[in-house]
């Protein structure tokens, strides 16, 4: 049998070289189980020997797969925030890493003010196989709608009493208990948060931080609740509105670390020392804060952990299996802003 092949080498010219069927190498190179692991490689072998390239697409075509994970951001309730924002980068590069380690691309959709049936017809496009939502945004009900036909999805965000989705995020009702008791301890009482407060995970932020004040005498009144969006011009205005209006506070807790970072320039800009004057304290614990300075305290999630159980729990999904969602554990990082 001679070994030449033509230029562009083809499927049945790899199955004359093997001396096996059309099937067969359809199959090997597909990584099928139904051939034998010897038989696989030696197949694969002489496919790569003969610089035979698997033409992807079509093969997906024939699995009726894409071999691609969509990245789904509402943003209802934040039309402002930007994939530039340190959170969402941190994120998203621990969740590529996770996806691409399994052989599949990703697929981004930024929904700015999703309509009414934005989810299902995102579904409906078949533009990947399962799908991560990046925060729950004002979109629960969408999503809980959703998954009541979709298995294949995990959702970042806060575990609500009655979601049927599976989500993986931290304790913040936690992470607010220990805000609130480390700005307490350093004799802090007058104290503002900061935040979308209709956001569910931001809400959990706000009970446990509200829960912690109450119990040491000091009730957080509607005054103190201070909203702002997730962007830094957002929280440098709202900071420097509060400083002209000749607000009295001594302490900061922001729902995030952009919002945090965000007050200490705006009071540093006005003339206030932090954490001599006004302490902050952040949530999220992104890289940035542990470079500004003064360095920011604030409350820890752990992203790679979660980027690793979203995924883990996405392809048992995909698989056919129900998953419960899963919890982390909240932090408290000290450093010099409080």
């Amino acid at each position: 049998m001679s070994d030449t092949l033509p230029a562009k080498v083809k499927m049945t010219d790899i199955a004359r070289l093997a001396e096996v069927s059309l099937a067969t190498v359809s199959r090997a190179l597909a990584d099928s189980p139904l051939v034998p692991e010897p038989q696989k490689q030696r197949i694969i072998a002489i496919a790569e020997a003969h610089g035979y390239a698997v033409n992807q697409a079509a093969r997906n075509l024939r699995m009726q797969t894409t071999r691609t994970i969509g990245l789904v951001l509402p943003l209802g309730h934040e039309t402002g925030q930007q994939m530039t924002d340190p959170f969402l980068l941190e994120l998203v590069g621990y969740l590529s890493e996770e996806v691409f380690r399994r052989g599949y691309d990703l697929l981004f959709s930024k929904n700015l003010s999703p309509q009414s049936g934005w989810l299902n017809s995102l579904v409906k496009s078949h533009r990947f196989d399962a799908m991560l939502v990046l925060g729950q945004s004002d979109q629960h009900d969408e999503i809980n709608a959703i998954s009541a036909h979709y298995n294949p999805m995990v959702v970042w965000g806060e575990r609500l009493p009655d979601q049927g989705y599976c989500s993986v995020g931290v304790d913040n009702v936690h992470g607010g208990r220990l805000a609130g008791e480390h700005l307490l301890s350093k004799g802090r009482k007058q104290i503002l948060f900061l935040g979308p407060a209709q956001v569910p995970e931001v809400a959990a932020r706000l009970k446990g931080f509200t829960e912690v004040l109450a119990q040491a005498g000091h009730k957080l009144i509607p005054a103190q609740i201070i909203e702002t969006h997730f962007t830094p011009d957002s929280a440098y205005e709202t900071v420097k509105g509060l400083v002209a209006s000749r607000r009295r506070f001594d302490a900061i807790f922001a729902a995030s670390d952009v919002i945090a970072l965000a007050a200490i320039n705006a009071l540093i800009d006005a003339g206030r020392r932090v954490p001599e004057d006004v302490a902050v304290c952040g949530f999220d614990d992104v890289a940035m804060s542990k470079t500004m300075s003064p360095a920011l305290t604030t409350v820890k999630q752990d992203l790679r952990l979660g980027a690793q159980l979203m995924v883990d729990l996405l392809f048992r999904r995909l698989a056919g299996e129900k998953t419960s969602s899963a919890v982390l554990a909240a932090g408290l990082i000290e450093r010099a802003s409080t």
